[in-house]
């Protein structure tokens, strides 16, 4: 397995046309860090082709982006589940990033020490030889 703990989402309101009911799981997502993190992120920009659109990037430096079908990570295809998407959304922080999120004695993010957008697409093109691109796949 990929993952080590899943948590599931829930649906707010009924979505009758699409035969969905409130609090029906309709969803899943977890929390990656670290190696494991790199390579899941690897098979998912494999599938892209290593190649994002700049709009991908937020301006606080995280980035994300989809992909249509699950099987192509090389994940077996399982016809009980069948084929699904995936989303994967990747946050960059520097050392020290904790301070604006901890319980006691939580302070403001300095601006130079926040990751820009350009910081950010930097990164992707150094770190995995990616290429940006100004149109939408």
């Amino acid at each position: 397995r990929l993952w080590r703990r899943s948590i599931m989402g829930s649906s707010g309101i009924n979505a009758e046309y699409g035969g969905i009911r409130r609090n029906e799981k309709i969803s899943c997502w977890c929390t990656v860090r670290g190696a494991k993190a790199e390579e899941i992120l690897e098979r998912g920009l494999k599938v892209k082709e290593y190649e994002l659109w700049k709009g991908c990037f937020s301006d606080e430096g995280n980035f994300g982006f989809g992909i249509d079908e699950h099987i192509d990570l090389g994940i077996k295809y399982d016809p009980g589940i069948g084929i699904y998407g995936m989303d994967f959304y990747v946050v960059l922080g520097r050392p020290g990033y904790r301070v604006r999120y901890r319980r006691s004695r939580k302070t403001r993010i300095g601006t130079k020490h926040k990751v820009s957008k350009e910081e950010a697409q930097k990164w992707f093109q150094t770190k995995f030889d990616g290429i940006l691109t100004n149109k939408k796949q």
